[in-house]
């Protein structure tokens, strides 16, 4: 099985040493400083699971896709930001030679949509969705450290393709002790994510706070609660569906099941902003209020919020 790793994240890497764990190899692509730590250090998948360490010399990293020669693969995993997809589908598909026949791109990336950029150059049945609900950081440019864990990673597709081209990849992920399955409801698991994710991350970002300290206050629960009802309300009107009938179905599970489980963990869109550098929001509340505005739902909260984030960014 061929693999390659484009992106080198800590959700990629997290993946990627789970793969290289179930006894396999997964080739990267990196620039600069990430591609120099990998070259020199290997990587390093450490936190709640099993440590994995991949030494340097069994890593093949490449820095640019004019780079591979006489190869192709069975995956293409897309562990970039989405705030690159639109790069990431044309240069990809300015390579498709390095795709085998049967090869597949698996996106694993925060938000809703991000499948759009790639759908323009290659063909629903080579695109596959990723749904990772477990937490991973990145303290060192080659170390991915898993910090919490909610529920497996999902892989299947969003346009009623067949799932079984990607059971390898899958297991192979499940084997190397980072919970992973495929399904047939990804749109499910896309959009309870997009509600975790929507509620949570452009909240903690702006306040500075982990997902557990927004419960402790009446103010941010409110929040939290108003952009909830506003999803539901756009799902419904869109025609999506996840887990849950309604916004009071999902409120308590949110608050008494996946709100304690993952507690301490401080987002990405936290993490971006520390970094100051372009968050995935335009693929998470943005498309809430791209939807509302569509169907004619008002989505003030997640309006509200999308923009004090776009306002954040315009100041770095």
């Amino acid at each position: 099985m061929e693999v390659l790793l484009y992106g080198c994240g800590a959700v990629g890497l997290g993946i990627a040493a789970s793969i290289y764990d179930a006894g396999l190899s997964v080739d990267f692509v990196a620039k600069g400083r990430t591609k120099e730590a990998i070259r020199n250090n290997g990587i390093v998948r450490s936190g709640i699971f099993k440590e994995v360490k991949v030494s340097p010399e069994d890593i093949v990293i490449y820095e640019d896709l004019d780079e591979i020669k006489n190869k192709q693969y069975d995956y293409v995993l897309v562990c970039t930001k989405s705030t690159s997809n639109s790069e990431a589908a044309e240069n990809l598909k300015g390579h498709s030679h390095i795709l085998k026949s049967h090869g597949k791109i698996v996106i694993f990336q925060n938000g809703w949509g991000n499948d759009e950029a790639f759908l323009q150059y290659f063909s629903k049945n080579q695109i596959f969705s990723g749904r990772v609900i477990t937490g991973f950081s990145r303290p060192e440019r080659y170390i991915s450290e898993v910090t919490v864990h909610s529920s497996p990673v999902l892989i299947g597709s969003l346009h009623g393709e067949d799932i079984y081209p990607v059971s390898a990849l899958a297991e192979a992920i499940d084997n190397g002790g980072i919970p992973c399955e495929i399904t047939d409801d990804i749109e499910k698991a896309l959009w309870a994510k997009m509600l975790y994710n929507c509620t949570l991350n452009p909240l903690g970002a702006v306040l500075g706070v982990s997902y557990g300290k927004l419960t402790e206050s009446e103010n941010s629960i409110f929040i939290m609660d108003n952009i909830i009802e506003e999803i539901f309300k756009v799902m419904s009107a869109a025609g999506y569906h996840t887990y849950w009938q309604d916004a009071a179905a999902y409120k308590r599970v949110f608050y008494g099941e996946l709100i304690p489980d993952t507690y301490r963990h401080r987002s990405s869109t936290l993490q971006d902003m520390e970094r100051k550098i372009k968050t995935e929001i335009e693929n998470l509340n943005a498309s809430v209020v791209r939807l509302g505005s569509k169907y004619g739902i008002p989505v003030p909260y997640n309006t509200i919020i999308y923009n004090m984030i776009k306002a954040m960014e315009s100041f770095f």
